[in-house]
């Protein structure tokens, strides 16, 4: 009885092995060499930068879509780009190398702590919790979600707020979509002016809680030759094509004409890098657990 099932299994096995075979040769789809040589071409950070999931997602996009582009990897850069062109036959277009960009200056605002929050060490936990842990309820939280999305060490926190290594970051972008209160936005590398400013506030409301928050007296607006600068989403908004494309003739107006002193000239730096031994002591004490205390 015993050798009569073991018989049974084995042939039933065979004829299983049999029909995948045969399933595996009608079904077998022939892959494009190029998805290869294009995925060995990329960097392999699988940031998402480029739209897809992964690098493997924009190989395969790039070599079997016409309308993918193949300047579309922002970690790789330019060379990466020519690259994926040759090896696709697509022609790369030059595109502006992204950097980003903190929407929030609460150290010069002196914006205070509304409570202490002792909880998640998070800020997408901190912002669902009575406005948040600031009296100003679009201020970064300081918590470094968008630290630890970076797939590149391009963020860090110093007293509280985000900073940008702008040598290391290569605007994929992660960090925009870590940020629960829209602090973090990306622009062209090469842009003259930004607002350091991310509330939808106005007047007084912005007034009472931050020294330097945008109060949305719409000077900049009125004084900006370009016509770059509009109200979007209740927020001072920048077409950063229109003031690259007008150029230094207007001198930087808006950024005299802002009272709040809020539109900065981008070549002021965000953060200063740190020397290597306060990074390395930063990231020592990441590793340790964390309990927010209002000062």
């Amino acid at each position: 009885m015993i050798i009569t099932s073991i018989l049974i299994l084995a042939v039933l096995g065979f004829a299983v092995a049999i029909m995948l075979g045969f399933a595996s040769k009608i079904f077998y789809v022939e892959e494009d060499p190029r998805v290869e040589a294009v995925l060995e071409a990329l960097p392999g950070a699988n940031c998402g930068g480029c739209g897809y999931a992964g690098c493997e997602g924009y190989a395969n996009a790039v070599v079997n879509v016409p309308d993918v582009a193949a300047n579309l990897c922002v970690a790789g850069g330019a060379k990466t780009a020519v690259q994926v062109g040759e090896l696709t036959g697509k022609a790369v277009t030059e595109s502006d190398p992204l950097l980003t960009f903190r929407r929030c200056d609460k150290i010069s605002g002196k914006v205070q702590k509304r409570y202490t929050y002792q909880g998640l060490p998070s800020c997408a936990a901190a912002a669902t919790l009575a406005q948040g842990s600031d009296v100003c309820s679009h201020s970064c939280l300081g918590f470094g979600d968008c630290v630890v999305a970076c797939p590149f060490d391009a963020l860090y926190l110093k007293d509280g707020i985000v900073c940008v290594r702008e040598n290391i970051c290569t605007g994929c972008g992660k960090c925009t979509h870590a940020c629960p209160r829209n602090i973090l936005e990306l622009i062209p590398r090469r842009a003259r002016v930004a607002v350091r400013c991310s509330t939808t506030d106005k007047l007084r409301a912005v007034m009472d809680v931050c020294l330097v928050g945008c109060i949305q007296c719409g000077k900049c607006i009125k004084t900006c030759p370009a016509g770059a600068i509009s109200m979007k989403d209740n927020r001072i908004h920048i077409d950063q094509q229109k003031c690259l494309a007008y150029g230094d003739e207007c001198e930087l107006a808006c950024v005299k004409g802002c009272p709040r002193q809020i539109l900065r000239n981008l070549k002021e730096k965000q953060c200063l890098l740190p020397p290597v031994e306060e990074v390395q002591q930063t990231k020592t004490e990441e590793n340790k657990p964390v309990e927010a205390k209002a000062e």
